[in-house]
């Protein structure tokens, strides 16, 4: 990317709409990807895995993660707080209160870039 700063407004992202009225902004650089993601209550991610490193930041809301190859270890994350979750880690999320978050990747989601998110888009 350079030697040079970027600056961006979130407003000026494209808005991607996913299912269950997810929706999704991001903003990527050669090693991260940072992105702004409003879901409603009672929404679903599907269990999934990747290789990013991912940190997720509550914002607003609350998030009840399931986590593991037996999916048997729930995390809620509540307004202000964080989870990280390395490489590889199975899992999957429920919505428990309308939730707006950031999610920051290292290194980028491929499958994002290339249209190959189905697990979010109910596919």
């Amino acid at each position: 990317m350079g030697m040079n700063a970027i600056h961006r407004k979130w407003q000026d992202v494209p808005l991607e709409t996913l299912s269950d009225s997810i929706t999704r902004r991001f903003i990527t650089t050669d090693r991260q990807m940072v992105a702004q993601f409003t879901l409603p209550k009672g929404a679903v991610v599907p269990a999934h895995r990747h290789e990013n490193e991912q940190v997720t930041n509550v914002l607003s809301g609350v998030m009840e993660f399931t986590l593991g190859d037996d999916q048997n270890e729930i995390i809620i994350v509540r307004a202000n707080e964080v989870i990280v979750l390395p490489s590889n880690l199975l899992h999957s999320a429920r919505i428990l209160e309308d939730c707006f978050q950031l999610d920051i990747f290292s290194p980028p989601r491929a499958d994002w870039l290339q249209g190959e998110d189905h697990y979010l888009r109910g596919g």
